[in-house]
């Protein structure tokens, strides 16, 4: 089990650092964290999802918090909505859809029909006429966006960071690659992919949160 122990009050010591500007994504969270959720909201939240968080962010929500401060802009806090649902609120994230996230994680697009589909771009040097390539074009960013931004393709995951520039973080909560994070550069035109350490390790929650907590510190010269 992940100790999280004293690890509340070292995200918000850093508020009170002279250099805490210096931490990429900082002024958007502020090394704010909301309160932790109690055992029962979140059994409660899981019972919505239809799966088990994995232990890692399940004692964060708990222990730490329910999100707030964490790498680049944050880790989107979850919150109970009107609805009786529960959503993670940013200017990112996507609506949850229960069903979904209890379905087998499936690693990512389908590269082979999406490099099939980047190979038929239209360029406007192939027109004679600009309209006929904007309608052309149009069609083929459609036909492109069907492939990468297929809602099955994050099924199992839950989206927890806004990385900046159109970027974002995924916690997968399904399947064989549980616990891990996941990274989105789709708006690049690139596949999702595990996140990995300096060494190249995968990194779970745990060490997503921490390297960040970590490098945080450092930065503000706090480091323990």
């Amino acid at each position: 089990m992940t100790d999280w122990t004293g690890v509340r009050e070292r995200v918000l010591a850093l508020a009170a650092g002279s250099s805490s500007d210096k931490v990429f994504g900082s002024m958007g969270h502020g090394f704010a964290l909301d309160a932790p959720l109690t055992a029962a909201e979140v059994a409660d939240l899981e019972a919505w999802l239809g799966v088990e968080l994995p232990e890692d962010y399940r004692s964060f929500l708990l222990h730490v918090g329910a999100g707030g401060a964490g790498p680049a802009y944050g880790a989107f806090p979850v919150r109970r909505v009107d609805s009786g649902g529960w959503r993670w609120i940013g200017d990112a994230p996507e609506e949850v859809e229960p069903g979904m996230v209890a379905e087998l994680f499936p690693g990512g697009a389908d590269p082979e029909a999406a490099v099939e589909i980047l190979a038929e771009q239209p360029f406007m040097e192939d027109f004679d006429d600009l309209a006929d390539f904007e309608a052309a074009f149009e069609v083929w960013e459609e036909r492109l966006a069907d492939v990468q931004y297929a809602p099955s393709f994050t099924a199992g995951a839950l989206c927890l960071c806004d990385e900046g520039c159109g970027l974002t973080a995924w916690l997968v909560v399904t399947g064989s690659e549980r616990g891990r994070i996941w990274r989105d550069p789709r708006s690049d035109g690139k596949d999702l992919h595990p996140v990995r350490d300096a060494s190249g390790s995968l990194l779970d929650f745990a060490g997503w949160y921490l390297g960040w907590l970590t490098a945080a510190e450092a930065a503000c010269g706090l480091d323990q």
